[in-house]
């Protein structure tokens, strides 16, 4: 009777990934379509002149120009700036994210007058920022770093600073009954508990920086990607 018991749940066990392999393709299979749908009308649209080919392009026009920077290498210089440029600003923006928050964390007094001013800086629009970042330190690599750190910065700390003070506080209060110090909270608490929420703040800052790297190459750039967006808006190329 037990064999039997366990041989129909894995027969259901088996049916239940069936359906869930079959669901993920239809969902890829449909993705694609839909892509390929959107392309073939895009193109269309632009080979029977419903729409100006000179100002919205074409997938085939898009796909020669691609082409061509693949063959000159101008495509991997400029996507290697601005990779490099990106990651540089991601690891700023995690280490210096991490240690205010954990800062604020360990000390109430400076969390309670510093969060408004975080808020506010959070709040400002970085893009207004960055001609100010380019007039500070002039044009150079070093703007589009600190453009990049500002867009993510401040959230991240807020973030990780919410986070770390929503520590489970029976935990918090096990620790020190058992003689533990700040250092043994954050070691065997604070930190291991709050992975998640730094992994999670890691994916939504890589996005950010990728951002600000543009919005810093717009102004003060001669290569990346932001610098090929910005000549291609000024040539129609």
């Amino acid at each position: 009777m037990e064999h039997k018991f366990f041989s129909v749940l894995s027969l259901a066990q088996e049916h239940y990934l069936a359906e869930e392999l079959l669901h993920r393709r239809q969902v890829r299979i449909v993705r694609t379509m839909l892509m390929v749908l959107f392309l073939a009308l895009w193109e269309l649209a632009a080979s029977f002149s419903w729409i100006d080919s000179f100002i919205f392009s074409s997938p085939s026009m898009i796909g020669k120009y691609f082409y061509s920077m693949l063959a000159d290498g101008s495509f991997f210089v400029h996507t290697g700036i601005t990779l490099m440029e990106t990651l540089v600003s991601f690891l700023l923006v995690i280490l210096i994210s991490l240690a205010c928050a954990l800062l604020l964390w360990s000390s109430r007094a400076m969390s309670e007058i510093l969060e408004p001013y975080l808020v506010v800086l959070n709040s400002l629009p970085k893009s207004a920022l960055a001609p100010l970042f380019l007039v500070w330190m002039g044009n150079n690599t070093k703007t589009i770093i600190v453009a990049a750190v500002s867009v993510a910065l401040f959230g991240s700390i807020l973030t990780l600073h919410t986070g770390f003070s929503q520590t489970d506080p029976e935990k918090i209060k096990l620790i020190y009954s058992l003689g533990g110090t700040k250092k043994d909270v954050l070691a065997k608490v604070l930190l291991p508990s709050s992975i998640p929420l730094i992994i999670s703040s890691m994916k939504v800052n890589i996005g950010l920086c990728l951002v600000g790297v543009i919005i810093g190459e717009f102004l003060s750039s001669r290569a990346g990607l932001g610098y090929l967006i910005t000549y291609g808006s000024q040539t129609f190329s």
